[in-house]
């Protein structure tokens, strides 16, 4: 019998640990209906979450959401095209209902001095200096208007490892590859006009 208790105590005690965070998916207003959930880990913290879109230096959206995040998650994260640039920005924190706080805007980045391939349009020669953290190249290719178009630029790691970060920054249902080292998303040609690529933040305003 102490050994069954023992047992139970081992599988369960995770369970017990795990943080109540407040969860709401971020919407077009800017604004979430809240709901809490258990987070599935002990690893997870409570994160606020905060989604800004940029083209051509101004701000296409600025969305809020709240959920459970590994700390890899936690922090400024970037995917830069070029011709638009979006931030995911969290918040984290470590105990229960503590993702009360609003995000600030992001820093301002610099160039790093990391540099990849990015497209303008007809083809994809152009170099783009990539900016804070973004340390890896991006290579995705997105359907709009029943066309297939390639989008080039730079990623921070986490958009490139983290599948639910990628479909918050609009690339859902894309295929999407990472690569790291100065121009290893190789250039390529595409007949794709300038507003189609910024297709992966119309599809994250509209969601």
């Amino acid at each position: 019998m102490y050994l069954l208790t023992l047992v139970l105590g081992i599988v369960l005690l995770p369970e017990a640990f795990t943080l109540r965070c407040y969860e709401c998916t971020p919407g077009v207003t800017g604004t979430c209906t809240e709901t809490t959930t258990q987070c599935p880990s002990e690893k997870n913290q409570c994160a606020a979450l905060r989604v800004m879109s940029y083209a051509g230096g101004s701000k296409l959206a600025d969305i809020t959401g709240k959920s459970c995040a590994v700390s890899e998650e936690c922090g400024e994260h970037s995917l830069n095209f070029g011709v638009s640039r979006t931030v995911v920005a969290s918040k984290c924190c470590s105990s229960d209902l503590c993702n009360t706080q609003r995000v600030p805007e992001p820093s301002k980045t610099n160039p790093n001095g990391r540099k990849c391939f990015t497209c303008d349009g007809q083809t994809c020669t152009k170099t783009l200096n990539c900016e804070g953290n973004e340390d890896h190249c991006i290579s995705a290719t997105v359907s709009t208007g029943g066309q297939k178009v390639t989008v080039k630029g730079c990623a921070s790691k986490v958009i490139c490892t983290n599948k639910e970060l990628a479909q918050i920054m609009g690339l859902t249902g894309v295929d999407m590859s990472c690569c790291q080292g100065d121009y290893c998303n190789s250039a390529s040609s595409t007949s794709a006009g300038l507003m189609l690529l910024v297709a992966p933040l119309i599809s994250l305003v509209l969601s």
